[in-house]
């Protein structure tokens, strides 16, 4: 009869958080798409009461996904992606720039790399069988930071917020 609701992490107050509307307007992808891939698992957010609540890390997974759909890649695909970082690799993608030099996802939907190497980066490409999308994380942190510095951190401003416990 009823599907019941997913139970999703509870936002904490000690830990900054992106709203919607500030995620929709960093990573370029509007609200009605956030809530579907809530509702697809593909990103799902923290709850504060009816509220969405982003952490970093999920606003930077949220802008790589938003630039492969711009590049044509079907959410099946964009899945494999995330689940090779989350998963396979056992990192996120904001922990895989803990590295000094910029970081690049490369994919052609099946294969997939994380690196951080501009000699091995073209490696890669020059030996590829079918055409490869690349993708630099960093820059989508770097996204993420300009937008911080931008926006105004007034109590109702639309900068990164604590979440308020519930």
């Amino acid at each position: 009869m009823f599907k019941s609701r997913k139970s999703r992490p509870v936002a904490s107050p000690d830990q900054p958080g992106y709203n919607s509307s500030e995620v929709a307007r960093i990573c370029g992808v509007s609200l009605r798409q956030l809530q579907w891939w809530d509702e697809r698992n593909v990103v799902s957010p923290r709850q504060d009461g009816h509220k969405r609540v982003y952490l970093p890390q999920e606003v930077v997974e949220i802008s790589v996904i938003a630039e492969l759909r711009r590049k044509g890649f079907s959410l099946q695909k964009i899945r494999r992606v995330l689940r090779f970082l989350q998963k396979d690799t056992g990192r996120r993608l904001s922990e895989a720039l803990q590295a000094t030099s910029d970081v690049h996802l490369l994919t052609d939907g099946k294969s997939m790399y994380l690196e951080d190497t501009p000699e091995r980066i073209i490696d890669l490409l020059k030996d590829a069988r079918q055409p490869m999308f690349l993708v630099c994380v960093t820059d989508q942190v770097r996204r993420l930071a300009e937008a911080e510095r931008k926006s105004p951190k007034s109590e109702a401003g639309s900068g990164p917020r604590k979440a308020k416990a519930v």
